[in-house]
């Protein structure tokens, strides 16, 4: 169709948490100082263990200083809001989208959807999280808002964040799949949340979301990106 607009895939990469952050920030800025696409995705793992920390979040844990000192941990801070998010065997999605809904939570809602979608093709029901924003808490999946998806129990699978700039969207989430329990106990005082993307594996994952974005956004020519 002549009037699709384009939409950019890059192939998955594992790099330290200062270059991840540094690539989606190019995409974002590629959209407002291009007009050559109007959404790209990527999807990624961490060179080690990583505690990414929210745009917003001025408490940093004397914790996550010694952890980090001690070499179990790098810290890097991200361009989107929320709070922490250790990345340790997860993958991480970032959609970078030109010229979204204004409206966040109807934002939310579209990103979301399309991973919802996407788990359940991998054979994982998702929900909608309904609890209100808690910025106290440093921990991104100790609480589930509508920015974050939860199975039956209420276990959070994937927390996510966003971050605008004119007009323009990049979110960020992170995909549990294999967290470590014993660093996780040591970053935030407690168990992880039992899910069961382990068994499912991230490529499975990651072709399944791929379907799911062709799906809800039908209007768009999904096209290789190599940086």
């Amino acid at each position: 169709m002549k009037n699709q607009e384009e939409a950019l895939y890059l192939n998955p990469l594992e790099l330290n948490g200062p270059e991840q952050m540094a690539i989606d920030l190019l995409l974002l800025e590629k959209t407002f100082a291009e007009n050559s696409f109007h959404m790209a995705i990527r999807f990624y793992t961490w060179n080690g263990n990583w505690l990414s920390i929210g745009k917003n979040q001025n408490k940093i844990s004397g914790k996550w200083i010694e952890l980090s000192k001690n070499k179990k941990l790098r810290i890097v801070r991200r361009p989107s809001g929320g709070n922490a998010v250790l990345h340790s065997g997860g993958l991480t999605y970032a959609l970078i989208w030109k010229d979204p809904p204004r409206n966040k939570k109807e934002s939310y809602l579209k990103t979301n959807q399309w991973l919802k979608d996407g788990l359940k093709k991998a054979g994982v029901d998702l929900f909608f999280g309904n609890q209100p924003v808690n910025l106290s808490n440093n921990n991104c999946f100790s609480t589930s808002t509508l920015a974050d998806l939860v199975d039956k129990n209420r276990n959070k699978y994937i927390g996510s964040a966003q971050f605008w700039k004119k007009g323009n969207l990049l979110q960020h989430g992170e995909i549990l799949i294999e967290p470590s329990k014993q660093l996780w106990k040591e970053v935030f005082n407690r168990e992880p949340p039992e899910i069961k993307n382990n068994a499912i594996g991230k490529d499975k994952i990651i072709n399944c979301l791929k379907e799911a974005l062709i799906s809800q956004w039908p209007n768009l020519r999904w096209c290789n990106y190599i940086l």
